[in-house]
């Protein structure tokens, strides 16, 4: 087990294009990249909106199809804000799979739960969805990420 702790974020890549976030300096990401996994790092966190939308297929391409799976961990995340029908859970799930290059992600959140969110989550069942993941083996550890206030929602139905 790796007992580094740095994670590498792939929201703000380094772009050939200051104006253009999707315009990804790959060379430049694939070596840090490489300078990240010299060094024993394995942690590299993405999310389906970082970049446009690029961000996952920056990683695949500067990590996942350079490096043996087992070598480092992927974390990314369901963007529960885009979710409007149960559907949109497999959907974006099986996006992210092809855009990452990955057979499984070892770490995924319901990304941004909030108070607002947390009600739509419940009832187009992305926390069965989530554990449907993890039973497939598609996911090994799932999570949430929780963009809100400290004050205290109103969670239970």
């Amino acid at each position: 087990m790796n007992d580094k702790k740095l994670g590498f974020g792939t929201m703000r890549l380094p772009l050939l294009n200051a104006d253009d976030e999707t315009s990804i300096d790959l060379q430049q990401f694939k070596q840090m990249a490489d300078i990240f996994m010299e060094e024993g790092f394995t942690y590299f966190d993405t999310a389906y909106p970082y970049h446009q939308g690029k961000s996952e297929e920056a990683l695949r391409e500067a990590v996942v199809r350079r490096f043996p799976r087992e070598s480092f961990t992927v974390a990314d995340k369901m963007p529960v804000f885009h979710v409007k029908a149960k559907e949109d859970y497999e959907r974006i799930f099986n996006e992210q799979f092809e855009k990452c290059g990955v057979e499984y992600f070892d770490y995924y959140l319901l990304h941004n739960l909030g108070r607002d969110r947390y009600p739509d989550t419940q009832k187009f069942g992305g926390f069965e969805f989530v554990s449907r993941m993890k039973k497939e083996g598609k996911v090994k550890k799932f999570g949430f990420s929780f963009h809100d206030n400290a004050g205290r929602p109103s969670i239970r139905s």
